[in-house]
């Protein structure tokens, strides 16, 4: 059977600064289109990732850096500690949140990455078709965990090999760890501020406190789920 045809408007984000400032930046989770003049700093050779599986010779652009171009152009020069109102708008529903412009960054960066086309961030896209801006610690964990469980579910339906002790989310999250490392090197020599890195080390202490999670795993959603431990 063929997949029905994806009608789901853009993801848009809407940064409300104090000073009047409008900054809108839509994410189509269907078929992104990053833009193709991209900066240097977004050329796949430059601080390349040590496990990024692209040639230079085959693409000139790294996925990851050249979707985050627009935002980085336009918000580099705002500190990270500048409180910012941000509307995102998603699914037929607006959420708004008066943060600090770091956060509200990383939550943007996180949709970006997932949808960018990166070998390593893939598997992160059906995270994004339900994408839930400024996600904390435990909701991350809930909805990667969530996710990847029913991917695997989906994947024994289609007689397919599913993975249930989750191997390979704990790998998917070391080599994210890695990609927002490389990342944060490349927007070191593009941020005159910080707001940018700061939201990708926001961004990476979600995955390395979900990694944990994953590797040490010690009840941090038991109380979710009181109703499952009953004996029937």
């Amino acid at each position: 059977m063929e997949p029905k045809a994806r009608t789901e408007a853009p993801v848009r984000y809407a940064f409300h600064f104090p000073d009047d400032r409008l900054w809108v930046h839509e994410v189509d989770v269907v078929a992104p289109h990053p833009p193709e003049d991209a900066p240097d700093w977004a050329r796949l050779e430059f601080q390349q990732c040590s496990h990024c599986p692209l040639k230079a010779a085959e693409v000139r652009d790294c996925p990851f850096a050249r979707a985050l171009a627009r935002p980085v152009a336009m918000l580099a020069n705002s500190p990270s500690y500048e409180e910012v109102l941000v509307t995102v708008s998603c699914r037929d529903r607006e959420i708004r949140q008066k943060t600090t412009l770091q956060r509200a960054v990383g939550s943007l960066l996180g949709l970006l990455g997932a949808t960018s086309g990166c070998p390593h961030t893939r598997m992160l896209r059906a995270m994004a078709w339900f994408h839930w801006p400024f996600s904390t610690s435990a909701e991350t964990l809930y909805r990667s965990l969530g996710t990847y469980l029913l991917g695997q579910h989906l994947r024994q339906g289609r007689g397919l090999e599913p993975d249930w002790a989750m191997d390979g989310l704990r790998e998917l999250y070391r080599n994210l760890r890695l990609v927002n490392l490389g990342m944060a090197g490349r927007l070191r020599a593009a941020a005159e501020e910080d707001s940018s890195l700061n939201g990708l080390i926001l961004l990476d202490l979600l995955a390395a406190d979900t990694l944990y999670s994953l590797d040490s795993y010690e009840g941090e959603l038991d109380r979710f789920f009181a109703e499952y431990f009953e004996e029937e």
